[in-house]
């Protein structure tokens, strides 16, 4: 593994179950749980040796668990240069030059670096929540990109995913559950059948807090499998076994 050349309030952070490090900025941006599940959701196509596409990809975290799952190209795709640069030296520290690859653009300006129909999986943790006139934003601009649809919003992303996949490519999303109806609607309109659901809930007996879910570029309508919930934290706050594996268990297997 290359040695990291972190700068000024930068650190480390890692999955150990798939042997990845991150380097992350806690003042700009860090990635947090669901990153990691969406990741260990997604199933890739053909064992992993064809493209996939991480949008909006911030310090990487999600292209490189998935990255560790596959053979095949990854590239993360990342609006704002520190933190598309973060993850090119997170690319490196990996050790994973040969296939993983940063692309610093808008997702929706890409089309000339990642050819339309090109793509078998495309996954992103997109900015949760909608803006209007009322909404309160974070006054620093590396989380009011990250949480807030400044750049890109539901409908958009779902235009990118679909122009971006081969038909039968898979689309792997994370969200908030409250944002369900829309995420069906903009997934629908576009083409995008949605095959599988699973919920996220904090604690046992709470709401969920989290939705993970698959789509299929051309899919036949119907068909969808609500997958058992994951809990995250037991009544003590620790992480549930159930997610202790998911982080320092074995190796990801599909």
């Amino acid at each position: 593994m290359t040695d990291a050349q972190l700068r000024v309030g930068e650190r480390i952070d890692g999955l150990p179950s798939q042997q990845i490090k991150i380097i992350q900025n806690p003042d700009m941006f860090s990635y947090s749980l669901d990153a990691v599940l969406l990741a260990y959701f997604a199933k890739p196509k053909q064992r992993g040796r064809g493209l996939s596409v991480d949008l909006g990809a911030g310090t990487g975290a999600i292209g490189l668990f998935y990255a560790a799952k596959t053979t095949g190209t990854v590239k993360l795709v990342e609006l704002q240069k520190d933190l598309a640069e973060m993850a090119a030296r997170s690319v490196a520290l990996n050790d994973l030059n040969d296939r993983v690859s940063v692309l610093n653009s808008d997702m929706q300006e890409i089309f000339d670096e990642i050819k339309p129909g090109s793509v078998d999986t495309v996954l992103s943790n997109p900015p949760y929540f909608s803006v209007n006139e009322t909404t309160k934003q974070n006054l620093d601009e590396h989380y009011q990109l990250a949480r807030h649809e400044i750049a890109i919003d539901l409908p958009r992303l779902a235009q990118v995913a679909n122009k971006l996949l081969k038909n039968n490519g898979k689309f792997y999303l994370v969200h908030r559950p409250d944002r369900l109806n829309d995420i069906m609607a903009a997934l629908a309109a576009r083409k995008l059948e949605i095959k599988r659901i699973q919920f996220v809930y904090g604690k046992e007996g709470r709401e969920a807090n989290m939705v993970l879910v698959e789509a299929i570029k051309g899919g036949r309508p119907g068909g969808v499998r609500i997958l058992p919930p994951i809990i995250a934290y037991t009544d003590n706050d620790d992480y549930t076994d159930q997610v202790q594996e998911i982080l320092y268990g074995s190796a990801w297997q599909d």
